[in-house]
């Protein structure tokens, strides 16, 4: 009996499942359809490092008219992604946001012109026509700092006016549109906005309210989106890619390869290390100049400073 006893005990303690910890909700509102510029946080969802770090993460897909300042404001999303320069302004006018960290550390957009455009340089644009919206901060930046005026034509998120006229000029991301066009056969180039000298960080942002409430969660979620970025340039992007494609069916594999390498191509979310840059790294420094800059051209209406719209206390050690 009594060796029955201690063999039913042994069992007993053999078979017990030991309690899980409950994984915390995380709603990240991304900026656009999914698209190989998510790829780190898709990394991060199926490589599992979400879920390693204690945090159960849904990706919202954004597109035209998503309002994702509103969305992380109210707390309806818990992170967003979007301009930090946007972020600035819309701090300013007092939106409870601040920039946690950057996805990309210099900004892909830029002004696609054909191959045979006398535009050679964003000095080039006198007097011609701009496929842009007019929202856009670069554009009064790039009217005083080369004096040079030119006209706006809407933006209609596609390239048939773009296609059908040999003289266009239309603004673009350097990681989406030039495939698109040489996909239809068209030659083109593309003149990064950076080259001007104002080179927002495309940014991870929360509300004031969570980072009071639950600064371990807003380290964890950047650690963890920080790895994935990591292994979705370095590693195996296929299951990432794979979760992308469901989510979207106007993507295409051939366009996720051609942005990916042309996120590694021109070191958008890594940076250039020379320069102090990392992924993920904020510099306020950097913060600083833009709002200077936004100030200077009377884009930013109430001052504001880096350290009231950006903090570096939520990266990892090795991104500060």
């Amino acid at each position: 009996m009594v060796v029955t006893a201690l063999a039913g005990g042994c069992a007993r303690q053999a078979t017990e499942v030991k309690p899980t910890v409950a994984l915390r909700p995380v709603v990240f509102q991304s900026d656009w359809f999914p698209q190989a510029e998510h790829g780190g946080f898709y990394q991060a969802l199926v490589k599992g490092y979400y879920r390693e770090a204690g945090l159960d993460v849904e990706i919202l897909p954004g597109g035209p008219g998503t309002a994702i300042k509103l969305s992380v404001a109210k707390g309806m999303a818990d992170f967003g992604m979007y301009r930090s320069d946007d972020v600035i302004v819309s701090a300013s006018r007092g939106l409870p946001l601040v920039i946690v960290a950057a996805v990309l550390q210099h900004d892909p957009e830029a002004l696609l012109v054909h191959a045979a455009s006398p535009v050679k340089t964003l000095a080039d644009l006198e007097g011609r026509s701009v496929i842009a919206p007019p929202s856009m901060s670069w554009i009064p930046y790039v009217k005083q700092k080369y004096r040079v005026k030119f006209d706006l034509r809407p933006l209609t998120y596609g390239l048939a006016a773009f296609l059908g006229d040999s003289t266009a000029i239309q603004q673009c991301m350097l990681t989406s549109e030039p495939y698109f066009a040489e996909q239809h056969g068209a030659k083109v180039r593309a003149i990064p906005l950076s080259d001007s000298g104002y080179d927002p960080y495309h940014t991870l942002i929360c509300r004031r309210a969570l980072i009071r409430t639950n600064p371990e969660l807003v380290k964890a979620f950047v650690a963890a989106s920080i790895r994935g970025w990591r292994d979705y340039l370095e590693g195996d992007p296929a299951e990432a890619h794979a979760l992308i494609l469901r989510r979207n069916h106007q993507m295409t594999a051939g366009q996720l390869e051609f942005s990916r390498q042309a996120l590694i191509a021109h070191a958008l979310v890594t940076g250039d290390a020379a320069q102090g840059e990392h992924i993920g790294r904020i510099s306020l420094k950097r913060i600083q100049q833009q709002i200077d800059v936004l100030t200077e051209f009377k884009i930013l209406e109430v001052p504001v400073t880096a350290a009231s719209v950006a903090s570096r206390a939520f990266l990892p050690t090795a991104a500060r």
